[in-house]
């Protein structure tokens, strides 16, 4: 167990689990925030590990988002520090070279939401409850809020959730894909765990290859993105992985990926 300030980082084989713990609600800090950056960074130099869950500590709070109080004075060079600070934080965590799955164990709120929107998977737990409250408090999700659900619900939805303070449940989120799975109370970290082990049978450098094309397309023509496509694929003939992949296949045995 690795103690960042208010994070807790364990790692078990190629799974880094990442756990929220600024009680009671695990809000965000600049110093959280800050070793959130930092711990990406960490994890990207650790070529053993491929998958990182984030869940929040207990069962009532996944996240609440920021703390209130940083803004309560209107001091309008704390809230461009703190925007800065949550931009570089989920920034870094959506550019994660692995594969991040999120757990909604609870309450996910504002950049608590936000958080969860900057992971690649999203599991919620049955009694989860998700919203981008911000303009009810005179302010708007400035984390990736408002670029990052639209592209996963669609901008009706976004805009409920957003323009009319909307909260929904675990099975809302389902049916209009902000999340992929529910999870019933309690079960969200081991369904997570069985998906980090399904991540750890794939190729780490296929699977950082194949994310940066996915998440390419939010913003790029497919006409360009297909020439990128190719190209990575000839990239991968520069990788052991790729020779290990084809020969532990036609060997008919595991293979050993070696992340390069």
């Amino acid at each position: 167990m690795t103690d960042y300030t208010n994070l807790q980082l364990s790692i078990d084989g190629h799974t880094a689990t990442l756990t929220l713990n600024n009680p009671p609600a695990h809000t965000w800090t600049m110093d959280s925030l800050q070793a959130l950056k930092q711990l990406i960074t960490d994890l990207n130099a650790n070529d053993d590990v491929y998958a990182l869950i984030v869940h929040g500590d207990g069962e009532k709070f996944f996240s609440a988002g920021a703390d209130l109080n940083n803004f309560s004075d209107g001091d309008k060079g704390r809230a461009i520090s703190m925007a800065i600070a949550f931009g570089e934080a989920f920034e870094a965590l959506s550019a994660y070279r692995g594969v991040s799955i999120a757990v909604i164990n609870g309450y996910a709120m504002g950049g608590g939401l936000e958080c969860a929107l900057a992971c690649d998977i999203r599991i919620a737990e049955a009694h989860a409850q998700m919203a981008l409250p911000e303009t009810g408090v005179g302010l708007l999700p400035c984390a990736g809020g408002t670029q990052n659900l639209p592209m996963l619900v669609g901008e009706g939805w976004a805009k409920r959730m957003i323009l009319c303070g909307e909260r929904i449940d675990a099975d809302t989120a389902l049916r209009i894909g902000l999340v992929e799975e529910v999870a019933a109370k309690g079960e969200g970290l081991q369904i997570a765990q069985a998906l980090a082990k399904k991540v750890a049978k794939q190729s780490p450098v296929a699977i950082s290859y194949s994310k940066s094309l996915i998440q390419a397309a939010r913003d790029t023509p497919p006409a360009q993105n297909l020439i990128h496509e190719r190209e990575a694929f000839v990239k991968l003939f520069d990788t052991n992985d790729q020779r290990e992949g084809v020969q532990a296949f036609l060997e008919k045995r595991k293979p050993n990926w070696q992340n390069k």
